[in-house]
């Protein structure tokens, strides 16, 4: 079975939280090996490896994290932390300094560590108003928790995957697009944007996508099932909105798992998120 990378990362905090490091990097070695790997995954490795004194490894992952988003403040202080223990005093000064400067900024009216625990308490309760049913509820909250962290592609990758089920496919178009714009690199995003554009009735630009996705990954079976799928639905009806989701456990911190494509099952697991 496929298992996501996000399932992975999600089974790599529990390790995590045990203070079995080793048995987090495997696992997180594994999503990096699966060229899937998000900012938080790389951050939960370099954290895990300097916890291990593998310190020249958890200073690499912490700069690819901090490369996915330059604004991730935790990474950026456990990269400085880092830096530190290896004598590089200056360039820790600097990380240091950079993310004193992205905490202190507002969003909202509010500083930004505060906005981003905030933003990611409305997605926990995002998350609750789904499993129990309220879509338009769902929605709102998760709407309300990215005015707080626009840049928490997790939590926008949930959103878009919540209104093509609530039959939104214009709105999540325009989520999974902008995902796609900042992290070219999150392949799961791109197919939901080609889903998201088939179904809003474009089936020019949905193919454009999984076209480009095919070269990409091509041993993804979801992708030429989707293009399959276009090939013989010219004047029939557009595929099915992805699988439900499963409401995750606790607040949201990473990628959103990948959908399951039409007649052809793939393995489940969380993002988590923002």
């Amino acid at each position: 079975m496929d298992v996501s990378p996000e399932h992975l990362v999600e089974q790599a905090r529990e390790r995590f939280e045990l203070q079995d490091y080793y048995g987090a990097i495997h696992l997180l070695e594994e999503v990096g090996a699966s060229g899937r790997a998000f900012a938080d995954a790389h951050h939960l490795l370099g954290l895990s490896y300097s916890l291990v004194g593998r310190h020249e490894q958890a200073l690499a992952q912490l700069d690819r994290a901090v490369a996915l988003n330059p604004r991730y403040v935790e990474a950026l202080i456990h990269r400085a932390i880092v830096l530190n223990e290896l004598g590089r005093g200056e360039e820790a000064d600097a990380a240091f300094r950079r993310a004193s400067e992205i905490g202190g900024e507002p969003r909202l009216g509010f500083p930004a560590h505060v906005a981003a625990k905030l933003a990611n308490q409305h997605a926990a309760l995002g998350d609750a108003y789904f499993e129990a049913g309220g879509l338009a509820q769902a929605i709102e909250q998760y709407q309300a928790a990215l005015a707080l962290g626009p840049a928490f592609h997790d939590l926008r990758y949930k959103l878009g995957r919540i209104l093509l089920q609530a039959g939104r496919a214009l709105d999540a178009r325009e989520h999974f697009e902008i995902i796609v714009r900042a992290r070219p690199s999150y392949l799961d995003a791109a197919a939901m944007f080609g889903l998201a554009c088939y179904l809003a009735g474009d089936g020019l630009a949905a193919r454009a996508v999984w076209e480009e996705l095919r070269e990409r990954r091509p041993e993804d079976p979801r992708i030429e099932a989707y293009l399959a799928l276009l090939d013989r639905t010219d004047v029939s009806a557009p595929p099915a909105p992805p699988a439900p989701l499963a409401a995750p456990a606790g607040t949201p911190s990473g990628a959103e798992p990948p959908p399951a494509p039409p007649a052809v099952k793939r393995g489940g697991g969380r993002e988590q998120k923002p």
